[in-house]
């Protein structure tokens, strides 16, 4: 589980990551990224009822992406909003989502080095 100071939770941090944020898609995901002057990195996570309509299969999907950002969390670069759109058809195993959330934050260059 993600550290509350590394988690987005009020709705106007949405937001403001929606509107300024630049939007980046790999596979079933869709990632925003904005630039924050807390000098902290914060994560929202979306899996909204399109994703399954199921509530154990969203939170499993949450639990996994949690799990992923918390291990590379420090190297992320500071003063960074992330919001994590989840999109119908990503039942995948946990290697192949650590794979694919990889590509989308090199992608999305907010790793360091």
């Amino acid at each position: 589980m993600l550290p509350k100071i590394n988690r987005l939770k009020k709705k106007k941090d949405f937001e403001k990551v929606f509107r300024q944020g630049k939007g980046f898609k790999e596979d079933f995901f869709y990632l925003k990224v904005s630039k924050n002057n807390l000098g902290l990195v914060r994560f929202g996570l979306i899996t909204s009822k399109k994703f399954s309509k199921k509530a154990t299969e969203r939170n499993k999907m949450r639990r996994r992406l949690s799990e992923l950002i918390r291990k590379k969390l420090p190297k992320i670069k500071k003063g960074t909003d992330v919001v994590i759109i989840a999109i119908p058809g990503a039942e995948a195993d946990f290697k192949k989502l650590e794979d694919i959330i990889s590509k989308l934050f090199k992608k999305a260059q907010i790793l360091n080095g």
